[in-house]
């Protein structure tokens, strides 16, 4: 009988909301790694590289797990900044700027 594949748990460590933005353009990250617009990454001010954070849009409670890999958003309000892959899946390309929650996770 296969074993039943184990969902990764994670410990919520913190949480807050702000607005979050995206961006999509080929550039290196502050982590030293080229930025792939398709990859689920996010940029923020303080967070340690390689965090990860889970973001849901406060305006259709969608979700995505995104990982740190950068520095910003540098533009007034907000706290996240997206790949356009993680903008995507919380159904926020359209606004370009959305409400969101987000967890800082750790895991179990």
């Amino acid at each position: 009988m296969a074993e039943p594949v184990k969902k990764k748990q994670y410990k919520v460590v913190r949480s807050g909301s702000c607005k979050a933005s995206y961006y999509w353009e080929g550039q290196m990250t502050a982590s030293g790694e080229a930025f792939d617009p398709s990859e689920l990454t996010a940029a923020h001010k303080t967070l340690p590289m390689g965090s990860k954070v889970r973001v849901t849009n406060k305006n259709n409670d969608r979700s995505v797990i995104v990982r740190i890999n950068d520095r910003g958003p540098y533009a007034g309000g907000r706290c996240l900044d997206l790949s356009k892959a993680a903008m995507k899946k919380v159904g926020g390309t359209g606004a370009g700027v959305i409400p969101v929650r987000y967890e800082v996770l750790s895991k179990d």
